[in-house]
């Protein structure tokens, strides 16, 4: 069992990332299938602790039903299963009854009993290049939101979800001020019939400079591995921040192992 912590963060590969916070467990994105094809995407890793070792779960954040290295089969049986999945709007109405789409900058409470409330806001993602084309409803490639989790005493942590916009980033740091911590999906994930190949991700270059934009004390790099289509490692990552001058902030840890949330590492 992967024991709960009073404030910390897990990534257990792909983009699936645990967050422990107010007494809550939220999984993020979770994906939990073996190795192998998914469509034209590929799986290459399983994840670090399966469903079943995670106990039970308060939340489950989804950043996109669309994509399946951010939802696959046993991840999306997994979220459909919680008592309560905040994601945009067109996945909720795929994600059943529990699912909740929160439109840019609406927020949706959880009480954490006694510990008060757990506030998750969802914040902008735009999933490739800013300059390309968009649909009817303004999004790149699909409609993607990222997270900002708050509470009373506890700290506010950014998931930016599948985002690779830097003026989105400067937006989320300009409502919010204080980022205690940021997931960031990383990775710069290319798929070459999309946009020329450019990233639909952060690269780890723009990480670095997301990391300066939030101004936070601790990032975790999450979707950076377990999948064909991600194009930098967790190396490009680290190398990324050291050359920008951020090593101090990033958490690059062994899948499975805990980031305290609060204080040092």
């Amino acid at each position: 069992m992967l024991t709960r912590q009073e404030c910390a963060a897990t990534v257990l590969g792909g983009p699936t990332t645990v967050l422990d916070l107010g007494g809550l467990r939220i999984v993020v994105d979770p994906t939990f299938d073996a190795p192998g094809p998914h469509g034209y995407l590929t799986k290459t890793a399983g994840p670090a602790v399966d469903e079943e070792a995670l106990g039970p779960v308060d939340v489950v954040l989804v950043s996109h039903a669309a994509h399946p290295d951010n939802l696959d089969d046993r991840g999306r049986a997994f979220a459909v299963a919680a008592p309560l999945v905040l994601t945009c709007p067109s996945a909720a109405t795929e994600l059943g009854q529990r699912a909740i789409g929160l439109r840019p900058w609406t927020s949706h409470t959880v009480s954490a009993g006694d510990r008060g409330d757990v506030t998750i806001t969802a914040v902008p993602a735009v999933h490739g290049p800013e300059d390309a084309p968009r649909d009817e409803n303004g999004n790149v490639n699909c409609e993607v939101t990222g997270f900002l989790v708050s509470g009373p005493e506890l700290p506010t942590v950014y998931v930016s979800g599948d985002n690779a916009s830097i003026r989105v980033v400067a937006e989320v740091a300009r409502r919010y001020p204080r980022i205690d911590a940021a997931v960031l999906f990383a990775g710069a994930a290319r798929v070459a019939a999309k946009f020329g190949g450019r990233p639909l991700t952060l690269d780890a270059v723009r990480a670095a400079a997301a990391a300066a934009i939030l101004n936070t004390p601790i990032v975790v790099p999450a979707h950076y591995d377990g999948w064909a289509h991600f194009s930098e490692t967790g190396t490009d990552i680290a190398e990324a921040f050291e050359q920008a001058g951020y090593s101090s902030v990033l958490r690059l840890v062994d899948h499975g192992s805990w980031v305290r949330l609060t204080g040092s590492s």
